[in-house]
């Protein structure tokens, strides 16, 4: 008689499993269809990411599951290349954000372009040790996939981690919470 009650609470387990994951593509899919992108990269905007970085400080605090973020900034961009035309700074551009597209989890972590020459990449679940590891991997990428003629295109990569401990009762995320952190990854990223 427990094996029945062992096999089914294994088939609710399955079947909560694949509601889930279902639930992350349909969330995918809505996602790719109404959240506005950067027309040039087809990453997120600015204000798209905070939004979504205040609901990752929120979930940190629920489940205490750390993430990390990583700002990526191409050094003297604009200055050293201001003399290039337009689309060719375009395409520089477009490859920085296609370098690290093929580094991070699809459908997980979160991209987005949040300044002219500035980059912010959310990684939920990551440990500072996981973002230290793949910040190396995206310099390296970029310094030696993204090229045009006569250029250098050099990127100074920083990392932050937001670790909270849950709390009960308090999960609203302040702005100030998104601010810190990602002022932690610019200051590492100088």
């Amino acid at each position: 008689m427990w094996y029945f009650t062992w096999i089914l609470g294994l088939l609710l387990a399955c079947s909560l499993g694949i509601i889930n994951v279902l639930r992350l593509e349909a969330q995918e899919t809505w996602d790719r269809e109404h959240i506005p992108l950067d027309p040039l990269t087809q990453l997120m905007t600015k204000d798209t990411m905070l939004g979504r970085l205040k609901e990752k400080v929120e979930n940190s605090k629920r489940n205490g599951f750390p993430f990390s973020v990583l700002f990526i900034s191409l050094k003297d961009f604009k200055t050293r290349h201001d003399d290039l035309p337009d689309y060719e700074m375009d395409a520089i551009l477009r490859g920085v954000a296609d370098c690290f597209k093929s580094d991070i989890r699809a459908g997980v972590d979160i991209a987005a372009r949040i300044g002219e020459q500035d980059f912010l990449i959310a990684l939920p679940g990551s440990p500072l040790k996981k973002a230290e590891r793949l910040a190396g991997q995206i310099k390296n990428g970029i310094s030696q996939q993204v090229k045009a003629p006569g250029l250098t295109v050099e990127a100074s990569v920083g990392f932050a981690e937001y670790a909270a401990r849950p709390v009960d009762g308090e999960f609203a995320a302040t702005a100030n919470e998104v601010d810190n952190l990602i002022n932690a990854a610019v200051a590492k990223s100088a």
